[in-house]
């Protein structure tokens, strides 16, 4: 019997977010432990990034992330140490959660564009590999597994 591999990029997954359709606007909300798998430590949101700049470059060793394109648009490069998938993100009522061990890339910002970031953590920088031969050789290592 043949098993299929199981990459750590197929815990990658969309998030849909409630959304409320009013003549006056829409409205969504997010709520921690319920559409998202983690409770909220920190938030952040990317904007002014210029043309052709690239964010993220790095991956975590325990953060989790939920990545939503709230103006605008982006695409998240997604990278397991071998197979690379790409994910555009262009509606505020959904979001890209990440685990832990996945390398990500921001790229292809449209005009003014802001990209929020919700974290399971507190800044911590020793929970950064910014090194991508580093972060390669930890997955090679099994350091997710």
């Amino acid at each position: 019997m043949l098993q299929e591999k199981c990459s750590i990029l197929d815990k990658c997954k969309i998030v849909n977010f409630p959304k409320i359709t009013d003549l006056r606007g829409n409205l969504s909300f997010i709520e921690e432990n319920r559409q998202i798998p983690f409770e909220i430590k920190r938030v952040y949101y990317l904007y002014d990034v210029p043309s052709g700049a690239t964010r993220g470059g790095h991956a975590h060793k325990s953060l989790e992330q939920i990545v939503i394109a709230l103006s605008g648009s982006f695409d998240v490069v997604l990278d397991d140490g071998s197979e690379r998938r790409k994910v555009f993100l262009n509606r505020p009522h959904y979001g890209l959660y990440i685990p832990p061990g996945v390398w990500r890339e921001l790229e292809n910002f449209s005009s003014n564009s802001v990209a929020l970031s919700l974290v399971s953590q507190l800044y911590d920088e020793t929970d950064y590999i910014r090194d991508y031969e580093t972060f390669k050789r930890l997955i090679k290592n099994g350091a997710w597994k």
